[in-house]
C-alpha cells in the first residue's frame, strides 16, 4: 500500500487521527480543511482515494461529491463520505451521487482504514482483457473500464460499469439484489440493498434511448434483454 488518500474534514483533531491510522497502514496522506484548499490541489494532483465530510466551512459535502463525480477525470476517484448524522436519507443521497461507502461519526479508525482497503481492493480488481459486445451498439471495455453506446463513450461509474458487465456477461439471467451486491462488494458490503435500485436507475439514465435493456423482474431482480 502506498496509495494517496486525501482527507477533507475541518475537525482537525479527526484529520490528525485518521492521517496517523492510514499511516500507519502505508497510506500516503494529504490533509484538507476546506474545499476551496482541495479544489486548488486537484488541479494538478489526482489522489487515488477521497474521505469526505459533509460538514466543511465552505461547502456541503455532497455538492463537493456531486463536483468531483461531474468531472470526467476525477469521476473514478473512490469517494468515502464522513458525516454525523446517522439517517439513512442522508446515506441514499451520498450513494447517489456516487460515494462508494461512508462512515457516520463517532467511528473507529480501524474500521475506517479497512473500508479505505476495500473500495481500493474494488478499485484494483483487473477486469479480463477482452471486449464485451450486447446488441449492435453496446460494447465494454474490460481492461480500460470504457463503455460505448452507438459508437460513443458513456461515462459510468465503476459500480455502474461493474453492474452492467454482470448483467452484459450473460443476457437474460436474472440476477437478484444480494446477487448483484455479493458480485461488487462480496463479504465487504457495507451497504443497503435499496443501493442497487440507486445504481440501475443511474445507469438506465445514461444508457439513454437504450435504458429499457435493464429490465425489472418483479420480486425476483434485474436482466439484460433486447
Amino acid at each position: 500500500m502506498n496509495e494517496l488518500v486525501a482527507v477533507i474534514d475541518d475537525e482537525v483533531d479527526i484529520t490528525g487521527l485518521v492521517s496517523l491510522h492510514l499511516q500507519k497502514s502505508n497510506f500516503r496522506v494529504k490533509e484538507f480543511f476546506d474545499a476551496r484548499t482541495f479544489y486548488k490541489f486537484i488541479k494538478n494532483s489526482i489522489p487515488d482515494l477521497i474521505i469526505l465530510d459533509l460538514m466543511l466551512p465552505d461547502a456541503d459535502g455532497f455538492e463537493v461529491c456531486k463536483v468531483l463525480k461531474n468531472d470526467e477525470k476525477l469521476a473514478p476517484i473512490p469517494i468515502i463520505m464522513l458525516t454525523a448524522k446517522a439517517e439513512e436519507m442522508d446515506r441514499v443521497i451520498g450513494l447517489e451521487l456516487g460515494a462508494d461507502d461512508y462512515v457516520v461519526k463517532p467511528f473507529s479508525p480501524r474500521e475506517l482504514v479497512a473500508r479505505v482497503k476495500a473500495v481500493l481492493r474494488r478499485r484494483e480488481r483487473k477486469a479480463e482483457t477482452q471486449k464485451l459486445k450486447f446488441g449492435d451498439f453496446l460494447e465494454m471495455d474490460l481492461q480500460k473500464y470504457v463503455i460505448t453506446i452507438d459508437g460513443e463513450v458513456i461515462n459510468l461509474t465503476k459500480t455502474e460499469f461493474n453492474i452492467l458487465y454482470q448483467l452484459a456477461a450473460k443476457p437474460g439471467w436474472v440476477y437478484s439484489r444480494e446477487a448483484i451486491l455479493d458480485h461488487l462488494w462480496g463479504q465487504e458490503k457495507y451497504v443497503l440493498d435499496r443501493t442497487v435500485d440507486v445504481h440501475i436507475r443511474h445507469l438506465r439514465s445514461k444508457l439513454g434511448k437504450h435504458g429499457g435493456i435493464v429490465k425489472n423482474v418483479r420480486g425476483l431482480g434485474y436482466k439484460l434483454e433486447l
